[in-house]
């Protein structure tokens, strides 16, 4: 009688850690900083992807079709599309475990968060000026005014200032990572504060419970 009440008790536990703890692990993820790294991975197999898609959309728009000189500046703009994303790729995969460190102070999602901004406007303003002088050039030595019609053609639309492009491209995109990384420092400030404010209490209080 005993040996069943105990085991029905046992059984009874068991149930209760089971319905009431199986979301632990996903709670736990969430709860840490392995969350945060997944957006970073997230985006970079995004940046191996997005060549793919551009090359995609081209062959949907018949660009092969549109005589030589197209095919071959989208060929070559294609390349240096594909040399961004590969850097782009490599920004987001070497800043994936940055969450780690982070993740070790009291107030995580504020510095994550300022990481991850800063990294985006890194990404972007990259992204904007390696395409714009890269693919700029190479669309108007082989296009001229005409490149711009290559740029709506592979979903590039926003590239399209002429022939400025090649100088707008890299300003704009240098513009975009200063700002991003000043934001992004002013929040990282605000969470060194919290975090630090919250150590000095701590401190405080040990001492005043020691003495």
């Amino acid at each position: 009688m005993s040996e069943h009440g105990i085991e029905e008790g046992n059984g009874n536990e068991k149930f209760a850690r089971i319905f009431f703890g199986f979301s632990k692990p996903y709670l736990d993820f969430i709860g840490k900083g392995k969350i945060y790294s997944l957006a970073y991975i997230v985006m970079a197999v995004i940046n191996l992807i997005l060549p793919l898609v551009i090359f995609f959309v081209a062959v949907q728009n018949r660009v092969f079709e549109y005589g030589a000189k197209f095919v071959a500046a989208f060929i070559f703009s294609w390349l240096v599309i594909a040399f961004a994303c590969w850097i782009g790729f490599q920004l987001w995969w070497n800043r994936r475990n940055r969450t780690i460190d982070i993740a070790d102070s009291e107030f995580i999602a504020t510095p994550i968060f300022s990481d991850l901004f800063q990294t985006f406007g890194e990404w972007v303003g990259t992204m904007i000026g390696i395409m714009g002088a890269g693919v700029g050039l190479l669309a108007s030595i082989f296009l001229g005014n005409d490149a711009n019609y290559l740029f709506s053609e592979i979903g590039l639309g926003f590239m399209q200032f002429g022939i400025l492009v090649i100088i707008i491209g890299p300003l704009i995109g240098f513009f975009i990572i200063i700002v991003s990384r000043v934001l992004a420092e002013q929040l990282r400030i605000l969470a060194a504060l919290a975090n630090n404010t919250k150590e000095i209490a701590r401190n405080i209080k040990n001492n005043a419970n020691a003495a």
